[in-house]
């Protein structure tokens, strides 16, 4: 078993969370800001939220995943690797650990659309998990590669199997008033290519090769 199957946990569908007067969701307003500039008029995107929340002793610690119609396809962003709301860490420049995560997932007819989504905000959730309890930091030009020969998809049957990460071109970095924030895009990767990864280095010069920043099930590799 790959390390992505213990994602089957499926997240709800559920409105933004309502918080208490004295908690300002400043940070959650400006990542919301930054896409709803990229996407003009997507003021209610897809949203999950988390049911339990991770302080409150949850599994997952992302607060919730917006999911924005980018045309061709889903864009997706994490909310809870930065601070949303009120400041509490020491460093005022960075909020948080100091990005978030973002995907774009390719559209097709899927036989099961709501699963796929699901299937990725649980992904995004495993990925946050590790930087929460294991202080795992990710950057940009790095691949995420456990050996698995399952897909990333919900139905496991995709040839991409883990992933590439870069910043996301769509959105730009913001400055919050609780820091600064990036945004990290994963890449869906077949694992032929992931094999070939070592280096900054070579995740730039495949992302380049590659030429698209979408994770696209159905793509055939490119080595």
């Amino acid at each position: 078993m790959g390390l992505f199957d213990i994602l089957k946990k499926k997240p709800e569908k559920e409105e933004r969370p309502v918080r208490e007067p004295d908690v300002r969701p400043l940070g959650w307003d400006a990542i919301t800001a930054e896409f709803e500039r990229v996407y003009p008029g997507q003021t209610k995107p897809k949203h999950y939220a988390t049911i339990i929340k991770w302080i409150l002793g949850g599994n997952d610690p992302l607060d919730g995943v917006s999911i924005y119609d980018g045309g061709d396809c889903w864009h997706f962003v994490s909310y809870g690797l930065t601070e949303l709301y009120n400041k509490e860490s020491d460093d005022p420049d960075v909020s948080g650990y100091g990005y978030e995560l973002t995907l774009k997932l390719k559209k097709y007819p899927f036989e099961d659309e709501e699963g796929e989504l699901k299937n990725i905000i649980g992904i995004m959730q495993m990925i946050a998990r590790l930087t929460f309890t294991k202080g795992e930091i990710f950057l940009p030009y790095e691949f995420i590669y456990t050996g698995q020969s399952q897909g990333i998809d919900a139905q496991q049957k995709s040839n991409l199997t883990g992933f590439i990460t870069v910043s996301d071109p769509s959105v730009e970095p913001i400055d919050t008033p609780n820091g600064h924030v990036e945004f990290l895009e994963l890449i869906g990767m077949t694992d032929a290519e992931l094999k070939t990864l070592s280096t900054v280095g070579t995740v730039m010069d495949i992302y380049q090769k590659l030429g698209s920043d979408l994770t696209d099930y159905h793509r055939a590799s490119i080595v």
